[in-house]
């Protein structure tokens, strides 16, 4: 896990900062597999939690409003329009991860974790 090195003050940077942190760590996987001699096809699914991030990565004819996240969106950008990544919402009440990152009602937490176990 990488641990971001900016602060931002709204969800839509935080998300944006990291999905460019996973799509550098995706790169990084698939030329060290290529470099092994395992040959990849296909597209690798990114899920993310914030709709605003995924409608202004995955469609072409969005612009980005908010400058300072310029990097990270021609980042993330440029490996949906090469092929190497699919970004896609995941909606919250479907997110495992959220076991691990928030403080859940009981029913929930069990309710993932029990997903995650099983």
């Amino acid at each position: 896990m990488v641990r971001q090195s900016t602060i931002e003050t709204s969800t839509f940077g935080s998300e944006f900062v990291a999905l460019k942190i996973a799509t550098e760590q995706l790169e990084g996987l698939r030329y060290r597999l290529r470099m092994m001699g395992i040959p990849l096809q296909g597209t690798a699914n990114t899920f993310c939690d914030n709709g605003s991030v995924v409608n202004n990565v995955t469609d072409s004819t969005s612009t980005l409003t908010k400058k300072h996240n310029a990097l990270a969106y021609h980042k993330v950008r440029e490996t949906v329009a090469a092929g190497t990544q699919r970004i896609a919402h995941e909606f919250g009440r479907f997110n495992l991860s959220d076991v691990l990152t928030k403080n859940l009602p009981v029913y929930k937490h069990k309710a993932c974790c029990s997903s995650i176990l099983h």
